[in-house]
C-alpha cells in the first residue's frame, strides 16, 4: 500500500497538474474573449496615421493608446501566430467603432481600413516617373495619371505652364487612396509653391527670365549636379550660356525623350532632332526635364556668377570647370578615361 508521504504527493501532483490545467484553459478563455469576443473598441470613428518605419510593436502601441484595441499583450500575441507582424503598411487608417482585435489586425493585414499611403517621390523624378511611382503605391493607375500630368497646368509668375512637368514637388507626401489626379496634382503643386523662394518673382525679373523658365534650369540642374554646394556653380555656367547664346549641351535634356534611362548617350543620340536636344538648338529644352528639389530651386534663382562655361564630371559627386574649351578639353582627357 502506498505510505501517507506518497499519497500526499501524488495528490499535490495531481492538484498542480489540476491548477495549471486551469490556468491555461483560463487563459486561453481570456485570449479567445480578448481577440474575438470584445467588442466595446474603437468608441467612435477613430483615425491614426501609423508612420514609415514603424515597428509593429509601435504600432500595436499606437492602436492601444487611441483606443483602437484595449488588450495589447493578446493582440501581439494574435499576429505572432498569423505571422502577421511584418504584413502592416505604414500609413493613415480609419477605424469603425465596436470591432474585435480579430478583425482590427485582418484590417491592418489587407489595407481595408486604410485611407491614405505614403508615398516617397525622389527629387529629378519624371512626371511619368511619378505617375509609375502612384500605381506602385496603391494609389491608382500610372496611364491615368501621366496623362493629366502632361495635359493640366497651373499659372506660376502670371505665366500658364505648357504642362505640370517641373512643378510636381518631389517629397514624402500621405496620399488618399483612390484619389482623383487633380487631387494629387493639387497636393503636388501646391508644396511647389511653398518651396519657391519667397522673392521668386522679384529675383526672376531680376534674372530677366520668367518663373517658368527658372523652373525648367531647376530641372536640367537636378539632373546635372550631385553636390548640392556645386548647385548654384552649375546655374551660373547655364546663365553664362544662355547670355551668349551657346548651346546648353545638356546629355540629360536629350535623355528626356527616350522611353527609358540610358546609362550613356551616344553621338547618334546626339544627333535627334528634338527641341530638347540642347546640343542642337541654344536656349533652354520647351519644358522642365524633372521635377526639381528645394537645392535645385534655390540655385536656378541664386546662381553663382563666374567665368565658367564648361564642367566635366570628375567622381565623388563633383565636377570641374571650365572657362575656355581648351580647358574643358584637358578636364576631359583627365577624368573622362
Amino acid at each position: 500500500m502506498m505510505s501517507r508521504a506518497k499519497r500526499t504527493l501524488a495528490a499535490i501532483f495531481i492538484g498542480c497538474i489540476l491548477g495549471a490545467g486551469l490556468i491555461v484553459a483560463a487563459a486561453g478563455l481570456w485570449f479567445r474573449y480578448a481577440v474575438y469576443g470584445d467588442q466595446a473598441l474603437p468608441v467612435q470613428p477613430t483615425h491614426i496615421i501609423v508612420p514609415r518605419g514603424a515597428t509593429f510593436s509601435q504600432i500595436a502601441a499606437q492602436l492601444k493608446s487611441s483606443g483602437v484595441i484595449g488588450h495589447l499583450l493578446a493582440f501581439r500575441i494574435l499576429a505572432r501566430l498569423r505571422s502577421a507582424e511584418a504584413g502592416v503598411r505604414a500609413g493613415e487608417y480609419r477605424f469603425q467603432p465596436h470591432q474585435n482585435e480579430s478583425d482590427i489586425l485582418q484590417q491592418l493585414r489587407t489595407g481595408g481600413a486604410q485611407i491614405a499611403i505614403w508615398v516617397a517621390i525622389p527629387e529629378g523624378f519624371t512626371a511619368r516617373e511619378i505617375a509609375q511611382r502612384l500605381q506602385e503605391s496603391g494609389i491608382g493607375d500610372a496611364a491615368t495619371f501621366a496623362e493629366a500630368f502632361r495635359h493640366d497646368s497651373i499659372t506660376i509668375g502670371g505665366i500658364r505652364t505648357k504642362s505640370l512637368e517641373g512643378y510636381l514637388f518631389p517629397s514624402t507626401y500621405l496620399m488618399p487612396t483612390g484619389a482623383s489626379p487633380q487631387t494629387i496634382e493639387g497636393v503636388l503643386t501646391g508644396q511647389f509653391r511653398k518651396e519657391l523662394p519667397a522673392d521668386y518673382v522679384a529675383r526672376a525679373r531680376a534674372l530677366h527670365m520668367s518663373v517658368p523658365q527658372i523652373v525648367t534650369l531647376a530641372s536640367l540642374i537636378e539632373r546635372e549636379a550631385k553636390a548640392d554646394d556645386e548647385r548654384p556653380l552649375i546655374a551660373g555656367v547655364y546663365y553664362n550660356r544662355l547670355r551668349l547664346d551657346m548651346p546648353l549641351e545638356v546629355d540629360a535634356t536629350i535623355e528626356y525623350t527616350f522611353p527609358a534611362h540610358k546609362t550613356e548617350i551616344t553621338y547618334s543620340d546626339l544627333a535627334v532632332d528634338s527641341p530638347y536636344n540642347t546640343y542642337k538648338h541654344a536656349g533652354l529644352p520647351p519644358t522642365a526635364i524633372a521635377n526639381p528639389g528645394r537645392p535645385s530651386l534655390w540655385a536656378a534663382f541664386h546662381p553663382r556668377a563666374s567665368p565658367f562655361l564648361y564642367y566635366v564630371y570628375k567622381g565623388n559627386g563633383h565636377h570641374a570647370f571650365a572657362r575656355t574649351l581648351a580647358q574643358h578639353n584637358a578636364n576631359k582627357a583627365r577624368y573622362l578615361k
